[in-house]
């Protein structure tokens, strides 16, 4: 298992490094703070439902060892600080106080609806590159090793 310190410190280093990408994505969206938030939040579901999927093909259910080094680094810390759906009720709650209650539900439900589809996309991706990188599934004590 990963002692705490090191564990803190791999999470500390993704977030950072997800927050900085976040703030890119902003700026390079000059005017349209919703389609920046919206483009992260998509894009991290995606990239977050594959890494844990391709793990777990892996045998990384748990933080032990480097798959586990980088389900913290990359799935708690970088896509953590990359995604923020706390901005999204944000943004819902600014739309709603100025009337514009039509894009503020419309934001929230698009939202939801992309990021359960990238998601869900992110599962099936990350199904095959822990199968193998889209090989055939051997199953247990068939293909190499057995």
């Amino acid at each position: 298992m990963i002692p705490t310190p090191a564990a803190v410190a791999l999470v500390a280093l993704g977030g950072a490094a997800g927050s900085a990408l976040r703030e890119t994505v902003a700026l390079a969206l000059p005017g349209a703070p919703l389609v920046a938030t919206l483009v992260v939040n998509v894009l991290g579901a995606l990239g977050l439902a594959v890494l844990l999927e391709a793990l777990s093909g892996g045998g990384a259910r748990g933080y032990e060892g480097r798959l586990g080094a980088a389900r913290l680094l990359l799935g708690t810390g970088f896509c953590g600080g990359f995604t923020t759906y706390s901005a999204v009720a944000v943004q819902g709650a600014e739309l709603l106080r100025g009337g514009d209650t039509v894009t503020a539900v419309a934001y929230a439900v698009v939202t939801l609806l992309l990021g359960a589809v990238a998601t869900l996309g992110g599962i099936l991706l990350g199904g095959r590159i822990g199968t193998g990188h889209g090989r055939a599934h051997a199953g247990p004590g068939r293909g190499a090793g057995a």
